[in-house]
């Protein structure tokens, strides 16, 4: 008897955790997929208004000073996969740049003016960079 009480219980636990499985699904897709991130440091002299795309998921919003955006790429990455972003300010001319993220994360750092910062110890993923695929604005 003890037995199929014991076979019972472990049956309802499983199936307690079912409503876990797709956030499971999601973090680890999340974990797994290459991101890209642009960082603007806290003494950024405006907000800045950004579009984000990848590969038609866009995302529009505002980047304060202090602020990020990042999302993820694709695990395997077809010829047509791009992520770029948009970013431009009151004061600061519009830049857009298109990204090919590498796994686990490829960074983008701006200085103060919204200009990607090139220094040469700031950890920019350079070689993941061009310019947006219309050619319109230099990054």
């Amino acid at each position: 008897m003890s037995t199929s009480a014991g076979k019972s219980r472990s049956g309802c636990l499983w199936l307690l955790l079912i409503p876990l499985v797709p956030l499971a699904i999601f973090l680890g897709r999340i974990a797994v997929l290459p991101s890209a991130t642009v960082h603007y440091p806290k003494d950024g002299n405006e907000e800045l208004k950004y579009i984000w795309n990848v590969q038609h998921r866009i995302y529009k919003g505002i980047l304060p000073p202090g602020g990020a955006i990042t999302d993820y790429g694709h695990l395997i990455p077809g010829e047509d996969f791009f992520i770029e972003a948009d970013w431009w300010g009151k004061n600061v001319r519009h830049h857009c740049v298109s990204i090919k993220p590498k796994w686990p994360s490829t960074h983008i750092y701006l200085d103060a003016n919204g200009n990607i910062d090139y220094s040469p110890n700031n950890g920019i993923d350079k070689d993941r960079l061009k310019p947006c695929q219309g050619g319109m604005f230099d990054p």
